[in-house]
């Protein structure tokens, strides 16, 4: 009986042990967060768009405010996106993200910001944006966009 208890006590210490690895936690929110961010990226660079487009809330409420253009919805998001990156003479390019700040705002919403540049054949483009982020049941969704452009660099006079 002694010898059955020792092997339980272990086994049982072993349970504890494996359940507080760093592996298992659960992640943070702003990790979670950056990790949309980052899939965004991966979509992107494989020009996957419509696997970017799953970071994006699917609703009619969503917005996407740029170049002083209102998009209401994920299907007008969707299509100035589809025009604008995948339309004949359009190519999507290598984006990246820097300078990334990720504020939670209380237990399902989150702002990120950041500085984006995407390198293209014949040019390199890039400015800044900060989203707002909402925790739906299938994870955390882009629900307003706002994403500015760099303006391009003045000519000598």
């Amino acid at each position: 009986m002694k010898r059955f208890v020792a092997v339980a006590i272990i086994v049982a210490a072993i349970f504890v042990v494996g359940a507080v690895t760093p592996a298992e936690q659960p992640e943070k929110p702003a990790d979670t967060v950056r990790a949309v961010l980052a899939e965004q990226v991966k979509c992107w660079n494989k020009a996957d768009l419509d696997g970017f487009l799953k970071t994006y809330w699917n609703d009619d409420k969503l917005t996407f405010y740029s170049g002083g253009t209102i998009s209401n919805g994920w299907k007008a998001v969707a299509e100035r996106y589809r025009k604008n990156y995948q339309a004949d003479g359009k190519e999507m390019g290598q984006l990246t993200f820097s300078n990334m700040e990720v504020e939670i705002l209380g237990p399902d919403a989150a702002m990120a910001r950041a500085k984006w540049e995407l390198k293209l054949s014949k040019e390199t483009v890039g400015g800044l944006f900060t989203l707002i982020l909402r925790k739906f049941p299938d994870g955390w969704k882009i629900v307003h966009d706002h994403t500015s452009k760099d303006d391009p660099p003045k000519k000598p006079n």
